[in-house]
């Protein structure tokens, strides 16, 4: 089969996500971090990881998870007064590169974050995924 653009099937890719109140805001919800960049339906969530480089605060109990396919998928629902979120550095994901910690999409997904209990009044995140898409 010819090439007809984009990445070949195999090959491991990632995806950028950003959090940055200042551009966010931090409304209780669903926050898109990858803008426009989204993983591809069928693709193979890896491994990855998330820097904290502000840690959040907020006015009152404020929950973050991080997902692609389903809530909690990459990071599990967690007050910002504890791990991951009260200190800064890097931080591990679910997927950890085995195939019982893997995430598989069923459509083409975007990296959010899920601001729950309370809103954010601060914080800057960033999350690296590496997948594999797995369509011919």
């Amino acid at each position: 089969m010819p090439y007809t653009g984009g990445y070949p099937s195999g090959s491991v890719q990632v995806v950028r996500g950003r959090y940055d109140f200042a551009v966010d805001g931090g409304a209780v919800g669903d926050i898109d971090l990858t803008k426009t960049a989204v993983i591809p339906s069928g693709a193979v969530i890896l491994g990855g990881f998330v820097e904290v480089d502000v840690v959040p605060t907020s006015g009152g109990s404020a929950t973050i998870a991080v997902k692609v396919e389903g809530a909690g998928d990459i990071i599990a629902a967690a007050a910002i007064s504890g791990a991951p979120w009260s200190t800064t550095g890097r931080k591990s994901v679910v997927p950890a590169w085995t195939g019982a910690t893997t995430v598989k999409t069923t459509a083409a997904r975007k990296v959010q974050a899920t601001v729950a209990t309370a809103a954010l009044t601060a914080g800057v995140i960033d999350v690296v995924l590496f997948y594999v898409p797995m369509a011919d």
